[in-house]
């Protein structure tokens, strides 16, 4: 043991570019700690050896550079599965494949570089750590303000894991968002560089964090009686059938069939809750608000529904835009009583940022919508409507002046295969669960539709790659989180004041 640990410290004492790789290959065991693998053991492995190589770096722009390299591998272990949603335009960019997650990468790093080259100015020690955790966090939270933003794996969902103990691990963030789990996750992480009180006090973290854990979970239960059953239907699509084109009347018979049938066993088991049934993001192959003839249809199969909320696209005659939508139908027949425009749109997937030289968005992309709203539909208690990517921006996904009873999320995941993305999309829905104490609805075109209570724990699911129903009763929404009435503000005041406890800490021993 005595002989790996030295060799295990001799690596974050090496330079150039044997230096160079050993950052990038911590970085990728890093990712390793992300859903779906939850290999939490990699966390302190590769951040105390990030921790290591800033030490004894030469001086801060050599700990940038580490810190820098260090998240190109983790951001390229962590995003490969963007290289699905260039292989089905291949003909077009089969030179992107191998560059979309170190491309995406080579844009978040700089904000990891920041945090590792600012925390080298910090004099040696365990002060310098802590500024490391805060910092480290801070630049996580700023990943918002890139581009439209990618909030994508924070490190604080690597606690998700399925079922009770993920349960558990997750409730903290009802009050601290999982902003606040991540700066936690940073300080854990380094724990094995503490001195005896450091360690001790990552112990009694853990235990309070567990013991507050189970403390939320066990005290609030579910209840049932104002929230809708909703009816999830799942199309499984493949991505390549919907941009062709030539299975659009198919697609629209496949989806007309899993609704009578989704709704016919909704209604049998509502007892007396009205019943909603929702189809995928950009569902229906076609402009859905502007067919007259597919909306009757559509409320037809719907039959004993109160309401059929459906992904499809729009043009705006106004100013000549696409949108990327949801539109609510109310029977008998099908008219649009709201519609929704997502407001969070993917940067290089839904609009073009100016940075690259080439086009890579088909057609000029689209356009986002002002914001989230809250539906307010005829006998349906208060909805608000995520549309896909918008349901990771923690803190963002609720209207905090009309604030809904219930969340429902429609997605496509066929971009990205059958691969880690849809694991990590669905942990984030998880994880808004908790931090907003609202239940969660999720139907996605070929998985995984779920849904979640108001403590992000899962109700019902059907898995990736399947083609069906997921039909299930809504339980009321808990009452508003701390973290639902003061949003990210919390996490942010507890990163600062962690980051300046550590400077303190570093003057005092110096």
């Amino acid at each position: 043991m005595t002989f790996l640990l030295r060799k295990y410290v001799a690596l974050a004492r090496l330079h150039g570019w044997r230096a160079d790789l050993v950052m990038v290959l911590a970085g990728g065991l890093y990712a390793l700690a992300f859903p779906p693998v939850h290999a939490v053991i990699m966390l302190p492995v590769a951040f105390c050896l990030l921790a290591l190589a800033i030490d004894n770096a030469m001086g801060w722009r050599e700990a940038a550079r580490r810190g820098f390299l260090f998240a190109m591998g983790l951001y390229s272990v962590g995003l490969y599965w963007l290289m699905y949603a260039i292989l089905l335009r291949a003909d077009d960019f089969w030179w992107l494949v191998p560059l979309a997650s170190p491309g995406c990468a080579l844009i978040l790093a700089p904000l990891s570089a920041l945090s590792a080259g600012v925390s080298r100015l910090v004099p040696r020690g365990t002060g310098r750590l802590v500024v490391l955790a805060a910092l480290w966090t801070l630049t996580d939270m700023a990943r918002v303000y890139v581009f439209s933003g990618f909030p994508w794996n924070p490190p604080g969902s690597v606690w998700e894991f399925p079922g009770f103990a993920g349960d558990v691990l997750i409730q903290p963030a009802a009050w601290i968002g999982v902003d606040g789990l991540t700066l936690l996750t940073c300080l854990l992480s380094l724990a094995p560089l503490y001195q005896r009180v450091g360690r001790l006090a990552c112990l009694g973290l853990v235990v309070v964090w567990v013991g507050a854990g189970a403390l939320r979970l066990g005290s609030l239960h579910d209840t049932y009686g104002h929230n809708p059953e909703v009816v999830l239907v799942q199309g499984n699509v493949p991505e390549s059938d919907k941009i062709s084109g030539n299975a659009d009347v198919a697609i629209f018979r496949r989806y007309l069939g899993l609704t009578r049938e989704g709704v016919a066993q909704g209604v049998a088991q509502a007892q007396g809750r009205p019943v909603v049934f929702a189809w995928p993001e950009s569902a229906f192959p076609g402009l859905l608000l502007e067919d007259d003839i597919a909306r009757p249809m559509i409320a037809q199969a719907g039959q004993g529904a109160d309401a059929g909320v459906i992904g499809t696209v729009r043009w705006l005659q106004d100013d000549h835009h696409w949108r990327n939508s949801m539109a609510a139908l109310l029977p008998p027949d099908g008219v649009a009583a709201a519609v929704y425009d997502k407001a969070h749109l993917v940067p290089f997937g839904e609009y073009q940022p100016a940075l690259l030289p080439f086009h890579v968005v088909p057609g000029e992309g689209m356009t986002p919508g002002p914001a989230v709203q809250t539906w307010h539909l005829p006998g349906i208690a208060p909805v608000g409507p995520l549309i896909c990517y918008e349901v990771i921006f923690s803190g963002q996904v609720v209207d905090p002046h009309d604030r809904p009873t219930w969340l429902l999320n429609s997605t496509n995941d066929a971009w990205y295969g059958n691969s880690a993305g849809p694991r990590q999309h669905l942990a984030a829905v998880r994880m808004r669960a908790v931090e907003e104490g609202l239940p969660v609805a999720r139907a996605a075109n070929t998985g995984i539709s779920a849904v979640y209570d108001g403590r992000g724990h899962e109700l019902a699911r059907l898995g990736w790659g399947l083609q069906g129903v997921l039909v299930h009763a809504v339980p009321d929404a808990l009452p508003c989180t701390v973290f639902g009435r003061f949003g990210r503000w919390i996490p942010l005041v507890l990163v600062l004041a962690v980051g300046l406890a550590g400077f303190w800490r570093s003057k005092r021993a110096g």
